[in-house]
């Protein structure tokens, strides 16, 4: 009997067929001799990379969002911190980050430094997967890495320090992201052998950095003017807000649909369920505040995308899509009414950071022990749970309560601890001076603009010709100029007001 056509034709193809891994070297083999891509499917590889790029991608949103919220002054020093936080964290993933993490010998709560500046990090098998080679999963991880640290960071507005806060991103990744990435993803890890369910980072990435945040925002203390008519203002930019959002819904995909670790169907539901929960988030926002306002926001409707989007993530690779929508539902609206914690707790929580993702991330963790199902995690065609409520296993409402406390407290109180002794060590006190606080970050720290004509208003504000005005030939802005706007109105045109305030 005579074989099929199409096996004919496959025969005739110049392809690599796939092999098992045989385990040989740390590394996967000698490259030299070796083919090391003949256990891993390009298509996997290739999604992989896109993924990473997406989640990338995420962080300058999150430094455009926050940008957006922030008053101008100080628009700037936002970007600034998201991005360098992809560096600085980039580098310290490479020298040990990764290796504390994901090392395949590591302990319950944190790996070891097998791997230390990617030591053997190569073509072997990841901890996350077989499907895709060590090399590949540090990339994508690493990812998650900076925009945890991006997303905690934003606590810094208006009043933080830059220098003490890029040393904050180095050391609190150390001491606090790697350990519960460990103990949440690693096989290896607590949580991950007592069964808690977390896909693409409830816990290690949206309760750790909502609580980092908050426990930034309480070392730093108060704005100045917080509580009075001096900080009752909007956000300056909505479009920065919007183009911010837009990043992220886009990045979500390779963040949640990534974590499959493969492009496979679970991947494909992962990518449904994100953008379900994120719509239907931003439609809930929206309408929260209409009932309050009879205005449909554009931040309000940007918020609750960002609240779908963190519910839906720990579940996004267990749920069926159904089930999308009451996270979408439930996060937005729980995220919502926790923004007005902050003023129950009596912390300037500038950019609702804690409310946003360590309330969200907390939501999405409870919601994923009632509608994780066996079925959708076996879409990958080889991961076993044994669900949540809906498979009637009614104890895993106790794992992901164990997993989310646990994340929030170790969180907040090691990052007062960090910060704590960070503040008493010269040099690295976190808090801006009044007068830098006044004048704005970006002038103050930075000494550019996330906007062209605020050079062109300090000449209009400062007559060369007046002698009070011993500023206007440097450019140099002091709190005095805020004064001079109420003192001196016939020399500020109603456009050169708007950029002071």
């Amino acid at each position: 009997m005579s074989a099929p056509e199409g096996v004919d034709i496959l025969n005739g193809l110049n392809y690599t067929v796939l092999v098992p891994y045989n385990g040989s070297s740390a590394t996967g083999g000698d490259s030299l001799t070796e083919d090391l891509n003949i256990f891993y499917n390009p298509g996997d590889i290739a999604w992989m990379i896109t993924a990473t790029a997406l989640v990338l991608l995420m962080i300058p949103g999150v430094g455009f969002f926050y940008s957006g919220l922030a008053r101008r002054k100080s628009a700037l020093s936002l970007i600034w911190l998201s991005v360098m936080a992809t560096a600085v964290v980039s580098l310290q993933w490479f020298f040990w980050g990764y290796s504390l993490a994901f090392s395949h010998t590591a302990g319950k709560y944190i790996g070891n430094l097998d791997n230390i500046g990617f030591k053997d990090v190569l073509g072997a098998p990841s901890v996350g997967s077989s499907k895709i080679p060590d090399l590949m999963f540090a990339v994508y991880q690493g990812m998650f890495a900076a925009i945890t640290v991006a997303l905690a960071i934003g606590a810094v507005a208006e009043r933080g320090r830059m220098l003490p806060c890029v040393v904050f991103m180095f050391v609190w990744t150390t001491i606090i992201y790697d350990p519960v990435a460990c103990w949440t993803w690693n096989s290896s890890g607590w949580v991950f052998q007592m069964g808690g369910l977390d896909f693409a980072g409830g816990t290690p990435v949206h309760i750790v950095s909502g609580c980092a945040a908050l426990a930034y925002s309480v070392m730093l203390g108060k704005r100045h003017g917080h509580g009075t008519h001096e900080l009752n203002y909007r956000p300056h930019n909505v479009t920065h807000i919007v183009i911010g959002t837009v990043f992220l819904w886009v990045g979500w995909f390779g963040f949640n649909a990534g974590s499959a670790l493969a492009a496979n169907m679970r991947a494909v539901m992962a990518a449904v369920v994100t953008n379900l929960a994120a719509c239907v988030g931003g439609i809930t926002w929206c309408l929260l505040d209409y009932r309050l306002e009879r205005k449909w926001s554009t931040v309000g409707f940007c918020s609750g995308v960002i609240a779908g989007l963190v519910a839906i993530t720990p579940g996004s690779g267990f749920v069926p899509a159904w089930a999308a929508v009451i996270y979408g539902v439930v996060g937005a609206a729980g995220a919502n009414y926790a923004t007005k914690l902050k003023y129950v707790l009596g912390v300037d929580d500038a950019l609702d950071i804690f409310a946003e993702h360590a309330v969200g991330g907390f939501i999405g963790n409870i919601l994923t022990a009632f509608f994780a199902a066996d079925y959708i995690a076996h879409l990958d065609g080889f991961s076993e749970i044994p669900g949540g409520w809906l498979n009637h296993n009614w104890v895993q409402l106790g794992y992901q309560l164990a997993d989310s406390v646990s994340g929030a407290v170790y969180s907040f109180f090691g990052t007062c601890l960090i910060l704590f002794i960070m503040n008493l060590i010269p040099g690295l006190s976190l808090r801006a001076t009044e007068e830098a606080e006044l004048m704005g970050i970006d002038d103050a720290e930075i000494g550019e603009f996330a906007y062209d004509y605020v050079e062109l208003t300090r000449e209009v504000l400062h007559d060369p010709n007046d002698a009070e005005s011993k500023y206007s030939n440097t450019g140099a802005h002091t709190p005095a100029d805020d004064t001079n706007l109420a003192e001196k109105p016939e020399r500020v045109s109603p456009v050169a007001h708007d950029v002071a305030v």
